[in-house]
């Protein structure tokens, strides 16, 4: 694993902090047995959003506007 600093001038222990999480974090993804998958959160799940539909435009869409009437 190569990890390079772009941009910044890190020091010792910054770099040492950010070191310990990305290993932990390769650490954590190593550990997941393969074929295993991992449960999305509701939140994260793009079909959260497209459960509902939008407004389309159209020849009525002029009164489904938000502005005072």
């Amino acid at each position: 694993m190569n990890i390079k600093v772009v941009r910044g001038n890190p020091t010792a222990e910054e770099l040492a902090a950010a070191l310990a999480v990305v290993r932990a974090r390769a650490a954590a993804e190593a550990s997941v047995p393969p074929g295993a998958t991992r449960k999305r959160d509701t939140w994260s799940d793009p079909s959260r959003i497209a459960s509902h539909r939008l407004p389309q435009p159209g020849p009525t869409s002029w009164a489904r506007t938000y502005w005072p009437g």
